[in-house]
């Protein structure tokens, strides 16, 4: 039984072609809500590659520092096909199942499309918001042969995501985790492209990080939504960062929202009405707390060779730590506001939401307006040997602990980032 479900779903998924001859099961009616929606992810991936291919040339991408112009057009282009297939595919699917595909969408991508640093980094944000959006999915699908079916793309969506790392010269596999979006947040990021259509989701309100130029540990960042102007006052508002692996968010004050040390790679970060981390399980997770996002900023602060050999002027920007900015932001040099190393410190620890590494050395925070910070608390060492700490030597601001195990009193287990207060023990 089990076995002919498998066979009919995975046929009318992945060889649509064949649907007319296959006695295909008709799936409940969320599991094709889920097929359409993935399906007009797939056709705004197509799209957009389809897009860019058309308007740069050879020499844009040299331009933009590619040893080879035809490395990255090459890329682009089978990432673009594949994207086309899967799309072809899931209307396959769903009109097997009864169902009609939503083809009525309008993309419009001219806004990142101005040059091609810009269309890779867009590009980047696309794979990373399709396998996030697979991953959430998997949450959603109640027939196991569509999830084993639909998981067959999610590990094509990985590959174009370290491929698209590639491209933009950082670290090919930055995290050993991905991060799952449900569909408002996927909508909160794809949403500004997408016009002209019904796709049964309410979005969260979008999400902008307004920094101009580099994101690093260390940035204090500055944020734009709609929903943020008209609704609540910044005091009552806090920042949630979640990269893959962090069991959850961290969770700082809005106006406090500084990029830790110890971060490499795509980086999830909301809006919330209260302090309470967001858990990284879309299962476990509170939607009913986020106010706007997420937004998607790539906190690239590592490279690898395999990278730079095909942008060296991306990598070797990375390595030197001016780069890392959010998928759309431009490339201006950020005002800055340098800082002493308690006053780092203590805009985390007076959040009581992480623990400290006791050892900080010099910092220098970027702000949006280069306004002063004078935070009133000081740091608290967490009884945890540096050694066990996240990276070594100076940092811009305090350390994530990447340390697991027990505490050294024994009261308290820490399993990798940790948010309990320093005081906490039982």
């Amino acid at each position: 039984m089990f076995k002919m479900r498998f066979s009919t779903a995975l046929i009318a998924l992945a060889a649509p072609f064949l649907v007319s001859a296959a006695p295909v099961k008709r799936i409940a009616a969320g599991d094709l809500a889920v097929l359409q929606f993935a399906d007009v992810l797939e056709q705004l991936e197509s799209t957009f590659y389809s897009q860019a291919l058309q308007k740069f040339k050879d020499s844009d991408f040299l331009a933009a520092g590619f040893t080879s112009a035809q490395i990255p057009i090459q890329q682009f282009t089978l990432i673009g096909s594949d994207e086309a297939t899967h799309s072809t595919a899931l209307q396959g699917a769903i009109k097997a199942n009864g169902g009609q595909p939503i083809t009525n969408c309008k993309f419009d991508f001219s806004s990142v499309l101005t040059d091609v640093t810009t269309m890779a980094a867009t590009a980047r944000l696309v794979e990373n918001v399709g396998v996030g959006a697979y991953l959430g999915a998997s949450a959603l699908l109640s027939d196991p042969a569509l999830l084993t079916a639909a998981a067959s793309i999610l590990t094509v969506e990985a590959r174009h995501q370290t491929m698209l790392n590639v491209l933009n010269g950082a670290t090919s596999i930055p995290q050993a985790f991905d991060i799952a979006l449900t569909p408002p947040q996927v909508l909160a990021l794809a949403g500004p492209f997408v016009s002209g259509c019904d796709l049964g989701v309410t979005p969260n309100p979008s999400l902008a990080v307004t920094n101009t130029g580099a994101i690093q540990p260390g940035t204090l960042l500055a944020f734009n939504s709609t929903a943020i102007n008209s609704t609540v006052s910044d005091n009552n508002l806090f920042c949630q960062m979640l990269a893959g692996g962090m069991p959850v968010s961290l969770s700082l004050p809005l106006s406090q929202c500084v990029v830790p040390q110890g971060i490499n790679g795509p980086v999830a970060i909301f809006v919330t009405s209260d302090s309470q981390p967001l858990d990284a399980n879309i299962v476990q997770q509170a939607p009913d707390s986020i106010v706007a996002g997420p937004t998607m900023a790539f906190i690239d602060t590592q490279s690898d060779d395999l990278s730079q050999s095909v942008n060296p002027v991306a990598g070797k920007s990375i390595n030197g730590t001016s780069s890392g900015a959010s998928a759309g932001n431009s490339s201006v040099p950020p005002s800055t506001t340098t800082i002493s190393p308690s006053q780092a410190s203590s805009i985390i620890a007076s959040a009581s939401t992480i623990s400290l590494n006791p050892g900080v050395a010099t910092a220098a925070v970027s702000t949006a307006t280069g306004s002063s910070i004078s935070p009133s608390a000081s740091p608290s060492a967490t009884g945890i040997p540096p050694s066990n700490a996240a990276g070594s030597g100076p940092a811009s601001v305090p350390q994530p602990i990447l340390f697991t195990g027990p505490s050294p009193d024994g009261h308290v287990t820490v399993n990798g980032w940790t948010n309990l207060p320093p005081s906490v023990s039982s």
